[in-house]
């Protein structure tokens, strides 16, 4: 059960690849971006609460596709790319485990501990 889950996330990021293509950005942005969501994890330095809150934020994968579709409505390519952004990066954590994160441990995620 574990590789199908891993196959069914690396077909998510496969999508985030095929939708940024859509878009009018070079490739260079993609490579770049793609980490910036891991800025959630600064919400631990206040303490695991807060921590496990902003990363959770930063990679569910519903809020990035909220923000894609915020972005369609608007035509807006920028909310659009973050969208994709988000939801590739959340897509690449759960190829190697990294899932959403519970309060008590930042290796304690809806995937089991890291």
């Amino acid at each position: 059960m574990k590789s199908a889950l891993k196959i069914e996330e690396l077909m998510m990021f496969v999508l985030g690849i095929f939708a940024f293509n859509q878009l009018d950005f070079a490739w260079w942005w993609f490579l770049l971006l793609l980490l910036t969501p891991d800025i959630g994890m600064l919400g631990y330095v206040v303490n695991t609460k807060i921590g496990a809150f902003t990363y959770n934020i930063f990679h569910h994968k519903g809020i990035a596709i909220v923000v894609y579709l915020f972005g369609i409505y608007f035509q807006n390519e920028v909310f659009q790319l973050i969208g994709i952004i988000l939801f590739s990066h959340a897509s690449l954590d759960r190829i190697f485990g990294y899932g959403l994160k519970f309060n008590d441990s930042f290796k304690h995620t809806h995937l089991g501990d890291i």
